[in-house]
């Protein structure tokens, strides 16, 4: 009889920190044990949506993070924080989880703090250069820390780290005979260059703008456009592009099909979160990233410069993007040699096996 584990895996937020999770969780259900899997997300956040359409039970606590700006709601963050403690403490002691594997986000603290306040084994996936203050704190009771990167023991005690490389989505690691399809799916030309531009799960409107900005530019070069501009500037976008009357420039609030969108492209233009970059080294696609420049110790800026220093892609600040996008890019997508010399180095810092490896450092807890 096959050995039966119960496995909690607790965060989200963000497609950064959803899709890794989802990665880990089917990597577990291909071992050879009964594996039953709970998610525990926050109540509003795309994990809500993307765990049950990937097949997997999420439970949603009512928790939210303290604001950069200043607010009220975060006056309701000590509250949220003490009723979510609450909730996680329940679903432990209904579940009885034998690992708790948290992927960060908001709702990662409590139930990871929880578990391991029952002397529960606990593992934490660090996904950036740069480690967020959450995972810090939980990392003192966490038994194994996963990271994407060397070094990471400047903040980790280094004999519970393990460099594993960030879990990416297993249908984009083989594009192999895909292009024709993809060209297909997105309604574009063979023989044409294409640039896909994303700024993540969320839109990202710095390089909404820039993208705007040169749109007549790229037509005008026979560049064509995959264009990611999130839900809230997807009508804007498709209203610029519907009046100029453009061909060969497809506008999505959001992209299911990332391994159609990365086999078409010739270039890629992305916010330079974890994941994107652990993606792009693992399609080798060359890049131009424009890090966030809102976000926790501007970790993007240090995720985007792991790869500058490599040679494996070009970075240009967010102030910047609009005024120099359409150079940069016309002077990337048109410059063969360029691109294969990015392309090589971004080979290098590739993992592929990042959700096995992390599924069998978890189940090792039990």
């Amino acid at each position: 009889m096959r050995k039966s584990y119960n496995i909690i895996l607790a965060g989200g937020g963000t497609g950064g920190h959803v899709f890794p999770a989802i990665a880990i969780a089917r990597a577990l259900k291909s071992k050879p044990y009964n594996v039953n899997i709970l998610f525990v997300g926050a109540r509003g956040k795309l994990e809500m949506t993307k765990v049950p359409q990937a097949g997997f039970d999420i439970v949603g606590l009512n928790i939210a993070g303290i604001q950069r700006r200043l607010t009220w709601r975060n006056l309701l963050v000590p509250f949220l924080l003490a009723g979510s403690l609450l909730k996680a403490r329940k679903i432990i002691r209904r579940f009885r989880p034998d690992v708790v594997i948290g992927v960060g986000g908001y709702a990662s603290a409590p139930v990871v703090r929880e578990a391991a306040r029952q002397g529960i084994p606990t593992l934490i996936q660090e996904q950036n250069s740069y480690p967020g203050v959450t995972n810090r704190i939980l990392a003192r009771k966490a038994r194994k820390i996963c990271v994407a990167y060397e070094g990471m023991e400047r903040y980790f005690d280094k004999s519970k780290l393990y460099v594993t490389g960030n879990p990416v989505r297993q249908d984009i690691l083989n594009l192999t005979g895909k292009y024709d399809d993809a060209l297909s799916f997105f309604g574009l030309k063979a023989g044409k260059p294409v640039l896909l531009v994303t700024g993540g799960s969320l839109g990202a409107a710095t390089i909404n703008a820039a993208v705007a900005a040169h749109l007549t530019a790229f037509a005008g070069s026979g560049i064509q456009l995959i264009w990611q501009t999130g839900r809230n500037y997807y009508r804007q976008a498709q209203a610029l592009v519907d009046t100029a009357d453009m061909e060969g420039v497809t506008v999505n609030a959001f992209i299911d099909r990332m391994d159609y969108a990365y086999a078409a492209a010739d270039v890629v233009v992305s916010r330079a979160g974890a994941i994107a970059v652990s993606e792009l080294c693992a399609v080798q696609k060359p890049a131009i990233l424009i890090p966030s420049p809102n976000v926790a110790e501007d970790h993007q800026t240090k995720n985007a410069m792991t790869l500058v220093h490599s040679n494996a892609a070009i970075m240009i600040s967010d102030s910047e993007a609009v005024d120099r996008l359409g150079d940069m890019v016309t002077g990337l997508i048109f410059d063969t040699d360029k691109k294969h010399k990015l392309t090589e180095k971004m080979a290098g810092l590739a993992y592929h096996n990042a959700a096995d490896v992390i599924a069998e450092a978890a189940i090792g807890l039990i």
